[in-house]
């Protein structure tokens, strides 16, 4: 009786430690959030923000407005490029005219559940992740959920495009899935977070010559997708859908709280901020990612010339070359919105989990996990709130640092040159 008890255990314990149950776990908790979804959905009323606004901007085109400067709604002007367009002017018709909301949350409950299939199957490859760690990627974050069916932002479908070209990626599928990277990209920008870390691994995959082509299939599908447009008006196309200067609104900001307003709204700040995530980025790529004896820049040759030739992309090496390119570029972002927490929120157990754990160590990262979820749960943001959040970000870059700092290079000290001494035998 006793040994089956401990035998059940040992086996209850395996299923929530070993990441090879990664699959069961994954099942049994898309069938929950399945249920989590409606009764959302029925139970908690909607919000509305920005739908009403994304169903008007794309009203306007459908009435055959293709100057995009004159794409509006009530929150203003059209911000995003062309595919966010195309793929809301689909849930337009298919909402009624965006009066069915109902419908709509239905849709988007069918992508949250389509997210997270995408996002386990990442996780089941890495094999990194304990089990237990994705009942606080689903069940437990009301944020998400509100993100996705509450409020029904645009954010969830560049990220759900997004972890496709990921899963592609690793299937060695890099066309497909620079295809799908850029029409993520194409819905909303936030995707280029990625880029810097995409490029270093076509690089590492290609060199420079091999990677060319992937880049181009990239802007050829931009140039596809806003063709309409730049045939009327060029300009406002692209200085609307691709605004890198566009000034936040502070009231909203999560990340920043702590600073006053004129601060967060003064350029010398978003300067620094740019040089620390640049400075970040480029400490990453030559001492974490890149991992050969020889320069970064040999990157540049073909693989196949190399002197020495660059370590095979694994599962893992894509996965964190991407999800750190990201997070640094979300410690370093100039405001952070509620429905941006979307960005990194699936990215987070493997950046926590991915360096070695210890036993004991499990209990300060979920902490972490708890402490960011109540920062992005607090509205509206607080000092205390924004400064916590601020904390975790630096807590998980040090991780990550020190974590994947490649082991110390073994000094076999060299042969003695001094004789050895002949024996009487031997004379």
């Amino acid at each position: 009786m006793a040994a089956g008890l401990r035998r059940a255990w040992r086996q209850r314990r395996a299923a929530l430690m070993e990441p090879g149950y990664t699959p069961l776990v994954a099942a049994c908790l898309c069938l929950a959030e399945g249920g989590v979804n409606l009764w959302v959905i029925r139970r908690v009323p909607y919000t509305e923000i920005d739908w009403k606004a994304y169903m008007q901007e794309v009203e306007g085109f459908a009435n055959g407005t293709l100057d995009y400067t004159q794409l509006k709604g009530d929150t203003g002007p059209l911000v995003y490029p062309a595919g966010f367009v195309y793929i809301f002017l689909g849930l337009y018709y298919a909402t009624g005219r965006g009066a069915d909301i109902r419908l709509a949350q239905y849709l988007f409950a069918g992508l949250y559940l389509l997210n997270l299939l995408l996002v386990f199957r990442i996780y089941c490859r890495t094999n990194k992740v304990p089990p237990y760690v994705f009942f606080f990627m689903c069940c437990a974050s009301y944020r998400i959920h509100s993100i996705f069916v509450l409020r029904l932002f645009n954010d969830p479908v560049a990220m759900a495009i997004l972890f496709l070209a990921i899963n592609l990626f690793l299937e060695e599928r890099w066309s497909w899935g620079c295809l799908l990277f850029s029409l993520a990209v194409s819905v909303k920008m936030n995707i280029l977070l990625f880029a810097p870390g995409l490029l270093f691994l076509l690089l590492q995959r290609f060199g420079l010559l091999g990677c060319i082509p992937k880049l181009c299939i990239c802007a050829l599908l931009q140039v596809i997708l806003g063709l309409p447009f730049l045939l009327v008006n060029p300009v406002g196309y692209l200085t609307r859908s691709f605004d890198l200067g566009r000034q936040f609104q502070f009231k909203w900001t999560v990340n920043w709280r702590f600073l006053p307003e004129e601060v967060f709204q003064n350029r010398a700040f978003h300067a620094a901020l740019l040089l620390t995530h640049l400075a970040g980025l480029g400490l990453f790529a030559l001492h974490r990612w890149h991992r050969s004896k020889e320069s970064i820049l040999a990157l540049l040759k073909d693989p196949a010339e190399r002197k020495h030739p660059s370590p095979p992309l694994t599962v893992n090496k894509i996965v964190f070359v991407l999800f750190s390119s990201n997070f640094l570029g979300v410690c370093c972002s100039r405001s952070l919105h509620y429905q941006f927490y979307v960005w990194y929120f699936h990215t987070l157990p493997y950046l926590l989990w991915c360096t070695p754990t210890a036993n004991l160590a499990h209990m300060p990262k979920v902490l972490l996990l708890g402490v960011i979820e109540l920062c992005w749960n607090t509205y509206p943001s607080t000092i205390c709130s924004s400064l916590s959040l601020h904390i975790c970000h630096g807590l998980v870059l040090l991780q990550l640092w020190y974590g994947t700092a490649p082991p110390p290079a073994l000094h076999t000290p060299p042969p003695s040159r001094r004789p050895a001494a002949i024996s009487k035998k031997a004379q």
